[in-house]
């Protein structure tokens, strides 16, 4: 998740340069679902019910779907955005639509992969 919301931040910084516009709404909106993705659940809310459940689950679903129909616009109003995103999606899309499993394995991947690069370049020198 982290990795995904780094993505997310770069690539708004970069549309920010190229456009030399401030996304402020975007960026905030971007920090707080990071935020919320990464919230531990309190102890009391170990124990909710299905209602409950489903209830918090709406809650986020509409944040998503606010944070997507923002993504939305930007991409309809600039075409420098959608060429960045697009061109970006091999990298930002299975993260999005990972299951928590995958996620994990993505980081474990990551992790490997930076390990294996630093190792290379090392053995270079």
């Amino acid at each position: 998740n982290a990795q995904l919301f780094g993505l997310l931040s770069d690539l708004l910084q970069q549309v920010e340069s190229l456009t030399n516009q401030e996304e402020v709404e975007l960026r905030a909106k971007i920090e707080t679902l990071g935020l919320e993705v990464r919230k531990l659940p309190s102890k009391s809310a170990q124990h909710l019910n299905e209602m409950e459940i489903a209830k918090e689950l709406d809650k986020l679903s509409a944040k998503l779907d606010d944070v997507d129909e923002l993504i939305s616009s930007t991409m309809a109003e600039d075409p420098q955005v959608r060429t960045l995103l697009s061109t970006t999606a091999d990298v930002w899309m299975p993260v999005i639509t990972a299951t928590s499993d995958e996620r994990r394995n993505f980081t474990s991947v990551a992790g490997e992969n930076c390990l294996d690069v630093k190792g290379k370049g090392s053995q270079k020198q």
